[in-house]
This record gives C-alpha cells, structure tokens and sequence, in this order.
C-alpha cells in the first residue's frame, strides 16, 4: 500500500502554517473541482487526494498522527504488522499505541480498517485514521464532519454595490442565498450544513462560495471608493458649469469651477461604495474630469479659434 505524501499533494512545504494549507486547499479544489472538469476521471481523483490531503492537514490531530507515523512508514513495510507490535525488522511500534490495535499504529493494513463506503478516502487514510476508533473490526465511530464543498459566484459591480438574492446551484441542488452589499471580490460565503454528509452522526459540511466581482469599464475600485471618469466638454472646462453623471447610486449634480484641467479630481463623500456589514456607511466617490476636444470644426471656428490665439499672444 503506497504511502500518501499530503503536503506533496497541496504543494506545500511540511512547515505550512493552517493558513497557507487552506489558501493551497481552495486553489486546487476549484482547479479539479467536477463541476469545472465534467466527465474528467484524472480531475476527479485529483480532487478527491486533494480533499483527503485537506481532511488530515485542515485537522490538527490528524496532522499531529501523520506527521508521527508517516516519516516511519516504510520501515513499518519493512518490519511488517506484527500483532504483537514488533515486526521482524525488530521496530517497536508500541510507543505508539493508541488502542484496540496491540501496539499496531497501521493496524488497518491488510483489510482492518475502513471509513463508511462512499468516502472517498484512500486505504492509505481508512488504515492510518480509521483504525483507531477502537471500535469492533478496527471500524471508527467517532462521529465526524461531511466534507466542504466549493463553488464560485459571479456578480457585477452593480450586483455588488446592491446586493440582494441570488441563486446557485451546487451539486444539483438550487440554493437561495442574500448577498449584502458591498462584497468585495475573492470574499467567501460560507453556508453551514450545505456540505457533505455527516460521518456516524457527526454534522453535516459547509457550502463555502468565492465571489467573483466582474471588471467595470467605467469604475476603478480601491477597497470602499470608487474612481470614474466624467466626459467634460473643452468650452465646460474653460468656462465652468454645473453637470449630471450616472453614477451605482444614481444622478448626481456636479459643479465644475471655470479653467478646471484635464484630469482635475472632484471628490464626493459617501458615494462610493457601501462598506460591508456596516449600514449607512460609504466610501467616497472620486471623478476624474477627462476634457474632451471639439471635433470637425467648422471654417467660422477656427477662425474664431485664431482670433482667441491672438488674443492669448499666441502665433498660429
């Protein structure tokens, strides 16, 4: 029975802190994740050692066991599975004892141990874990959490800035869910007890939902404020004058001062975007005035642009 290199499997260094092994988790199961990859066996098993990787390195205990049996796992092959706890390679097993296994830490090996049919789990994982429950046949009983599933939720940036709700579906399954305003892009959603089954009684998975806020051509957002560039008129520039600009929360009046240059800022506060959680709150708006230059003049204005020239001493 080959050995399991988890962290080989998440692509993470034996030091990993639980954050960097979530971050690897999430990456690699939306890369093979079924639903992205239909009818794809090699993306399917590489999900489910993703998972198994995921369910021993996300589980302190777990990973406190692997880490203690895993490094001497070949020289288990080597001494054999001795039920007395010391093979013929003459390798003492019995500091490990945890019960039910005389001494035996992997005393799943050869058809002991296994997790309830439909796991998914390796017979590396059933022998190492599952033989330690200390129930009859080496069978665990420790009630256990389902699994986690991911997907991923695409919104505009108007859906963002309103929030409201919305419909997924995952694994066949239509769920109905309220986004609140002001979610931020890559942000997750967690919803309880929408995961895998629960083992031996143990609690049901989370759904968990990356959110996914689409590019806006007509908005630059930096955390909560947003940056917009307004057309303004060469003439509206030079002499001032009040505008309307569209803006996500509706048709603001503006004032523009007379020589306002190209790129002049105006900042509005509170009418960026809604902070999230936090009802009533906004960041600020920022309108970048982007002058606009006539275009197919007509004879008559140049002429009167030659004349406005002169008068600025200018040569043409």
């Amino acid at each position: 029975m080959d050995y399991k290199d988890y962290y080989k499997i998440l692509g993470v260094e034996k030091t990993a802190t639980a954050e960097q092994i979530k971050k690897a988790y999430r990456k690699l199961a939306r890369q093979h994740h079924p639903d992205v990859n239909p009818n794809d066996t090699t993306a399917e098993q590489k999900f489910k050692e993703v998972n198994e990787a995921n369910e021993v390195l996300s589980d302190p205990e777990k990973r406190r066991k692997y880490d203690q049996f895993g490094a001497d796992y070949q020289r288990y092959e080597q001494a054999g599975a001795g039920g007395t706890g010391r093979g013929p390679g003459g390798f003492d097993w019995s500091q490990y004892a945890q019960g039910g296994q005389g001494g035996n830490p992997f005393g799943g090996f050869g058809g002991g141990a296994s997790f309830e049919e439909g796991e998914d789990f390796s017979d590396f994982f059933s022998s190492l874990f599952g033989g330690m429950g200390g129930g009859a046949g080496g069978r665990s009983t420790r009630p256990g959490a389902g699994q986690d599933y991911q997907a991923e939720l695409e919104l505009t940036l108007a859906e963002a800035y309103h929030g409201g709700p919305r419909t997924i579906t995952v694994q066949g399954k239509n769920l109905r869910l309220t986004i609140h305003p002001g979610v931020a892009d890559g942000q997750t959603i967690r919803l309880r007890d929408q995961g895998g089954p629960g083992r031996n009684g143990g609690p049901n998975g989370s759904l968990l939902i990356t959110l996914r806020v689409l590019p806006d051509a007509r908005y630059v957002r930096t955390g909560d404020d947003l940056t917009q560039d307004v057309p303004v008129s060469l003439y509206r520039a030079l002499l001032g004058g009040s505008q309307t600009v569209e803006t996500l929360s509706g048709t603001v009046k503006i004032n523009i001062k007379p020589e306002s240059a190209n790129g002049t800022r105006l900042r509005l506060r509170g009418k960026g975007f809604p902070v999230y959680r936090q009802e009533g709150k906004f960041g600020d708006l920022y309108l970048r005035l982007n002058v606009q230059l006539p275009q197919n003049l007509t004879e008559q204005e140049k002429e009167l642009i030659k004349q406005l020239a002169q008068l600025r001493g200018e040569e043409i």
